[in-house]
């Protein structure tokens, strides 16, 4: 497993520590969710259940002949 040191200030490290406690896992583990959120290529479940909420968004055939005009 890699190793990686990072350098904060001070106000950074006590909402660091915080979120970890808040979470139930440590620094490490709370960084690494984050860094793994932030870099997933993929929409979260939330969103991909949104697909098709909107009824009378118009679909991607006609907005593409709107930008034609």
């Amino acid at each position: 497993m890699a190793q990686v040191t990072i350098y904060l200030d001070d106000d950074t490290m006590v909402r660091l520590r915080e979120a970890a406690r808040a979470a139930g896992v440590s620094m490490s583990a709370w960084l690494a969710g984050l860094v793994r959120e932030k870099t997933t290529d993929a929409w979260p479940p939330s969103v991909a259940a949104l697909a098709g909420a909107w009824p009378d968004l118009p679909d991607p055939e006609s907005l593409r002949d709107a930008d034609a005009t």
